[in-house]
């Protein structure tokens, strides 16, 4: 079985993220690649996808907004994972998510979506990120819990592994 991973990171945590993600579907014997949202033009060739992007004053990067929209039609057509990494300490949950997720999820048909708490490192935050994490309270630091974002994707790679390959 074929997995994609595409995740939109602006400093390469969420990045991180995702390879944490590609390698605990590797150790469940899934095939899986990491592609950047930009250069993904096509999912038929994958039997899921998990797609992810840190979350800026609330949004998702324009690069993952980008892939979900380009190739909506072909990922309503394959199991879907959502992931965000950003300020919040709590995972997402379908009452308390952004309306752009729950819809991004409906359009999808996305089986899920976990929001992991993220990395701030002032020193790579431009003068406009500083003043809008400032004015969000967000506390600098590296908050990623990765044994976290491991068994949630263990969790999806079980669940992927249990289907019949043609209901995948």
């Amino acid at each position: 079985m074929r997995v994609l991973v595409s995740a939109a990171s602006k400093h390469g945590s969420t990045r991180e993220i995702a390879s944490v993600i590609a390698q605990a579907f590797e150790r469940a014997g899934l095939e899986c690649d990491v592609v950047e949202p930009a250069d993904v033009r096509d999912v038929s060739v994958y039997d899921a996808v998990v797609v992810g992007s840190a979350v800026y004053i609330g949004q998702w990067l324009p690069e993952a907004r980008d892939l979900v929209d380009r190739l909506a039609d072909q990922l309503r057509s394959v199991p879907v994972w959502l992931f965000s990494s950003g300020l919040a300490d709590q995972p997402s949950k379908r009452g308390n998510s952004a309306p752009a997720t729950t819809a991004r999820m409906e359009t999808l048909g996305a089986r899920g979506h976990r929001h992991f708490p993220g990395k701030l490192d002032v020193l790579v935050l431009s003068l406009a990120e500083r003043a809008a994490i400032l004015a969000a309270r967000g506390k600098y630091g590296d908050s990623r819990d990765m044994d976290a974002v491991r068994a949630w994707a263990e969790g999806v790679a079980a669940e992927l592994v249990a289907e019949p390959a043609e209901a995948v």
